[in-house]
């Protein structure tokens, strides 16, 4: 058992940098890669594991931002939102990542685990740590099977895998988190190896909330296709504690630098700018004014309530359905959400100490000022966006595109604000916010949960208020019964489907005049067929998308994977897309399972180095190995 042991703790430190992970390891004096049992801690491989997996720069950037945030809609982007891919980054969190990182080292700690149980060599609190162990790896699991598809349920461990469907996948990860949260002893002392968990201090209350928490996620993930064990996981997970308020979220500290605890949304050269998605759901919802939200210096950039601002379709693409499409606002909305300007610092706004000035070795973030260009690339009209608000469908622009200097240039738009960009925030995984999400949404469904629909759903956006610190608006905010964008007010009682259009003033922007134009509530097929737009799932899901923001895209991907909810505006086609074919200029108004990423493909080192595997994989999938083919639990074509 000594050499195993000694071969696990090699391996899973070789794959991870454990003990970069723990400011306190050099006051450790035990050798953890000696041979003997009592110098291979489980405690080490656990806190390995979770500080890998809060994924660095490299890893970060290009699955954290450049695949879950584009895919999930939280940010403009190309790419997947496109249907595109790289192999490349594909490849990194595959392998650094997975098959010699975070699920290798906490199935090594698994293993250590049972063997020190079964000879008996523990330490009161070891049963525990083991328990934590299934739990991580638990989630571990769900984010790899939900950015790619089947998995194997024992890979990562030193040993060729063998692959399981995303249903086998979901059944084994839902019955660890059952039996690992029985098993947890809450009345042993954690005091010897709180240092070693960067997310509770080993508070085995917490681990056991998390569990159920995450009991509740994965059951309701398989709410479209196993609908009877998606209702008798929740229930049963929902019986338990979970997490319920703030001081419960799962979260891990960031810290500056360049490991695995740098911040996910740190590097420079990425912007950040608003989603059109994320900015349709905040126009007009909950009531609650600009001005009241803002000093009175701004006052005179507040446009009015009716007003839609500067047409200019020649330079903004028209080709998506978008509601917001070809119109530049040139002021800052009349209502918006209280969690935006929290969120994305206005342009221009340099008083605000949240203002975030990437990158930092140019002045692209305080160029505020930029060109529209005539048909002979000559400038055409200048346009200051300092105080305005705008956001853009991702796609192909066309020529419009190469006209327009504004649209995605960071002193332009809306962008990600500092506290999420330097490193001093927490990551989070799992807040309370959802909790109540989804024990709402379980009470649509008439499934047996604590509490009523409506008390979880407010619950979940008082959460969320909280958070961002604007609770001074959520009683007036839950009573308002103004739509967005997208159609969907707040208020649980205001279930009137909203009219087809609404009149909005605009400026014509190549003659000055000033004209109506009918805006028309964006058809959303996806879910009941287009016809629905403020029942109380959308309303459920709108606030849970919004309070997902910054910290949980590929949620918020599952989230409109699973129910096209919610509504997601489709790329632009002024050219066609070349990695979405049936997204074409006579169908962009309507949505389609097809307009959207579903997964990531496999990378190619996984195909070379495991062929048999490989093909195994892509059998349980369904489909061919694609960005566009839907994962088990989702919606289909």
């Amino acid at each position: 058992m000594k050499h195993n042991l000694k071969t696990i703790a090699l391996s899973a430190v070789a794959g991870l940098g454990l003990f970069s992970s723990c400011s306190k390891f050099d006051e450790i004096n035990e050798n953890p890669y000696g041979a003997g049992s009592q110098q291979v801690q489980v405690e080490y491989f656990i806190n390995g594991s979770i500080i890998g997996a809060q994924q660095d720069p490299h890893i970060a950037e290009r699955i954290f931002v450049l695949y879950w945030k584009t895919a999930g809609h939280q940010q403009f982007g190309g790419g997947i939102s496109s249907g595109g891919y790289n192999d490349g980054w594909s490849s990194d969190y595959w392998s650094r990542g997975y098959a010699a990182g975070w699920l290798a080292s906490v199935n090594s700690g698994i293993t250590v685990a049972n063997e020190q149980i079964a000879s008996g060599n523990i330490k009161p609190y070891t049963n525990n740590l083991l328990q934590v162990a299934r739990i991580w790896r638990a989630y571990l699991m769900s984010e790899l099977a939900d950015t790619f598809g089947p998995i194997p349920l024992d890979g990562f461990q030193g040993s060729t895998p063998t692959y399981s469907s995303e249903k086998d996948v979901y059944y084994f990860m839902l019955d660890e988190l059952k039996d690992a949260s029985a098993k947890l002893d809450l009345a042993v002392s954690p005091a010897a190896v709180a240092k070693f968990d960067p997310v509770y201090g080993y508070n085995w209350a917490n681990w056991q909330k998390f569990s159920n928490s995450l009991r509740m996620r994965f059951a309701m993930r398989l709410s479209e296709v196993d609908a009877a064990k998606a209702k008798a996981e929740f229930e049963a997970a929902a019986a338990g504690p979970f997490i319920t308020t703030l001081g419960e979220t799962f979260q891990v500290a960031e810290k500056p630098g360049w490991d695995a605890l740098t911040g996910v949304m740190t590097r420079e050269w990425n912007a950040f700018f608003i989603s059109a998605t994320l900015n349709n759901l905040y126009l007009n919802l909950g009531g609650v004014k600009s001005e009241d939200q803002l000093a009175s210096s701004y006052a005179a950039k507040i446009k009015p309530a009716d007003y839609m601002g500067i047409r200019l379709e020649n330079h903004f693409a028209t080709k998506t359905n978008d509601p917001s499409a070809g119109f530049w606002l040139d002021g800052l909305p009349n209502v918006i959400d209280p969690r935006a300007y929290k969120t994305f610092a206005i342009p221009g706004d340099f008083s605000n100490a949240n203002f975030n000035y990437y990158p930092s070795w140019n002045n692209d973030a305080r160029t505020t000022t930029r060109n529209l260009l005539a048909e002979d690339g000559s400038a055409w009209k200048a346009v200051d966006a300092t105080m305005s608000w705008n956001a853009s469908a991702n796609g192909d622009w066309g020529v419009k595109g190469s006209r327009n200097q504004v649209r995605a240039y960071p002193g332009t738009m809306p962008r990600l604000a500092n506290n999420f960009r330097n490193s001093s925030n927490r990551r989070i995984f799992f807040a309370a916010w959802e909790s109540y999400f989804l024990v709402a949404e379980a009470a649509v469904r008439n499934w047996t949960v604590p509490m009523g629909g409506q008390q979880a759903y407010e619950e979940g956006v008082k959460s969320s208020f909280e958070y961002w610190g604007v609770s001074s608006f959520v009683n007036n905010y839950l009573t308002s019964d103004s739509y967005n964008r997208a159609g969907t007010s707040v208020a649980w009682g205001h279930t009137v489907e909203p009219p087809a259009t609404y009149a909005m003033n605009y400026v014509d922007g190549y003659t000055n005049a000033n004209g109506v134009a009918q805006i028309k509530y964006p058809e959303n097929t996806l879910y009941k067929n287009g016809t629905v737009k403020n029942d109380h799932l959308t309303k459920i899901i709108t606030q849970k998308f919004i309070a997902q923001n910054p910290w949980l895209p590929l949620e918020t991907w599952s989230d409109h994977r699973r129910l096209g909810l919610p509504f997601f505006e489709n790329p632009a086609v002024e050219n066609p897309l070349v990695n979405m074919p049936d997204l074409t200029a006579a169908n962009y108004t309507t949505s389609s399972v097809k307009f959207f990423p579903q997964r990531v493909r496999y990378p190619s080192s996984f195909a070379n180095s495991n062929p048999k595997g490989y093909e195994q994989a892509v059998a349980l999938l369904g489909g061919v190995d694609g960005v566009l083919t839907p994962l088990w639990w989702a919606k289909k074509p």
